[in-house]
């Protein structure tokens, strides 16, 4: 695999069909600049979560699968590596909806993510500590049953459960789902610290556009399978279109989605 280019991950042109009759993603094309973070933007049902498991090749599991186009990784086609291979080369999916192992441990948990590794006690030990650097708080939980801890602590599982695989690109599926604000701030904050420190590639998708480009580097809004918009992040979130269709705010104050998109359309047909 080639680790010169400047994207870790190149998508071009993917459509994405399940059960060989809905049409999940038409013509999405997006990169994933080294070390960087990238946000895949959009409301529920705008196909997030279906370009993630393209790329994870985890479609298979819904009858999805990719019909035309290509993805890239690392200069490599991974259209038909299984998901356990492309763990192996570096990209690992935390899935949404938090998915811990409710019975293990916080800890247990964590170590799972490293099964592919085969590392020695000593290593091991080390590794769960480094986690514990980012992860503060699963520290003083790590003997808890993962099931009773709170949502936004099953997230910080996921995602160190994660890490441990060490990644080169991680794929971040709603990681603010279900939480509360503080935990959100919490979260991403730790986020954009595994992305300058680990320097992992990260793709993650969220319907929290404010939080998202406030963390990422560039970003695409998705629309019922179709790439709306594009652009570096802090640009997007200065545009007063993107203000008014996305984060509810206009000129003139505050606007609900569907008034803002009603008003988008009318401008449209003018």
């Amino acid at each position: 695999m080639n680790d010169n280019s400047e994207n870790i991950l190149e998508i071009r042109g993917i459509e994405v069909l399940y059960n060989n009759a809905i049409l999940g993603l038409h013509d999405v094309s997006l990169n994933v600049p080294r070390g960087k973070i990238v946000a895949l933007l959009g409301a529920n049902g705008a196909g997030k979560s279906t370009t993630l498991k393209s790329i994870s090749n985890m479609l298979s599991l819904e009858g999805g699968k990719v019909t035309k186009g290509s993805l890239h990784y690392n200069g490599a086609a991974i259209e038909k590596q299984a998901p356990t291979d492309l763990v192996h080369v570096g990209i690992v999916h935390v899935l949404e909806g938090r998915r811990c192992f409710g019975h293990l441990t916080v800890e247990e948990n964590i170590i799972a993510g490293a099964y592919s590794r085969k590392l020695s006690k000593a290593a091991m030990d080390q590794e769960l500590e480094r986690m514990y650097g980012y992860f503060n708080r699963l520290k003083d939980r790590r003997k808890s049953q993962a099931g009773y801890t709170s949502g936004g602590e099953q997230q910080m599982v996921a995602v160190a459960r994660a890490m441990m695989a060490k990644p080169k690109m991680l794929l971040l599926d709603e990681p603010s789902m279900g939480l509360a604000p503080q935990l959100v701030a919490e979260i991403f904050n730790i986020v954009k610290e595994l992305n300058n420190k680990e320097g992992v590639s990260i793709l993650l998708s969220e319907q929290n556009t404010n939080i998202a480009l406030k963390n990422s580097d560039y970003a695409y809004i998705l629309e019922t399978g179709y790439i709306k918009l594009e652009g570096k992040a802090a640009d997007l979130l200065s545009d007063a279109k993107v203000k008014e269709l996305y984060l509810g705010i206009s000129k003139d104050g505050r606007i609900n989605f569907k008034d803002a998109h009603k008003r988008n359309e009318k401008s449209g047909a003018a």
